[in-house]
């Protein structure tokens, strides 16, 4: 029988889902393109790190540069401390935290960039990261292309789970609300049920759905150029049926 849910503006903002991020999340295709950038580069910010895996792997496989993580949300950071002590954790975002020329990567992973959902918001960020960023460092993230349509498989039937560490089942699901798109935005629930729990806790959160000519124009306007687009972490074009639009953009000249 299905309790009263408790709502929450973000999901892992509570501490026993954050420790089931990366069950939900196994590694992948994109943290392997994404290593391969930070093992790389010297100095990196991994910009929404969460639990600050990729971070962890990179100073695990030897990387000894300079390695911060940005975050909003604690009790992500609780699971990101408890490993890796040569990498730099830092509680806020890109409102409150600033840095001038320090990096020579940043990143945005698991679509993080898709949470800017007004303009001055995405143009700030935007501002920030280059900022942040040595000329000729670059900018990468990547965006779930609106083309492919992917909330269409965002239903209550399809249902994800995961053992916690406590070996307690946790069932996931989503279900996107308005019956689709308005505008570029798309507003879902996430609900977890798990064994024992006294009510489902759900989440509601709204993503931006931007094509690649509206990507470019962003970064362009704030002083990056687009130096590669691609649909698929084997690098593959940008077509209506490739799943991701990962960018890469440069300050200054560099390339790929």
């Amino acid at each position: 029988m299905w309790h009263t849910a408790a709502v929450v503006d973000h999901s892992f903002a509570d501490l026993s889902l954050a420790a089931l991020y990366d069950r939900l999340n196994p590694w992948g295709p994109g943290d392997d393109f994404y290593l391969d950038l930070v093992m790389a580069a010297g100095a990196v910010l991994d910009v929404g790190c969460g639990t600050g895996r990729l971070l962890r792997r990179a100073y695990d496989d030897g990387h000894r540069g300079r390695l911060m993580g940005l975050d909003p949300a604690a009790a992500m950071l609780v699971q990101a401390r408890c490993a890796a002590p040569g990498v730099e954790w830092v509680l806020g975002d890109l409102r409150t935290r600033l840095w001038s020329g320090e990096f020579e990567l940043v990143v945005m992973t698991g679509h993080a960039f898709q949470v800017l959902l007004h303009d001055d918001e995405l143009r700030g960020c935007l501002r920030a990261v280059r900022d942040a960023l040595r000329d000729g460092g670059r900018f990468v993230f990547e965006t779930r292309n609106p083309a492919a349509r992917a909330w269409e498989t965002w239903t209550p039937d399809r249902v994800h789970e995961v053992t916690g560490a406590d070996g307690t089942a946790v069932r996931v699901w989503h279900e996107v609300l308005g019956g689709g798109p308005v505008g570029d935005r798309v507003t879902f629930t996430e609900t977890f049920d798990g064994a024992g729990w006294n009510r489902p806790r759900v989440s509601r959160a709204t993503l931006r759905f931007l094509d690649p000519d509206s990507l470019s124009g962003f970064l362009t306007e704030a002083g990056f150029e687009v130096l590669e687009q691609y649909g698929d972490w084997r690098r593959g074009p940008v077509t209506d049926r490739g799943p991701e639009i990962i960018t890469v953009a440069g300050k200054g000249s560099s390339r790929v």
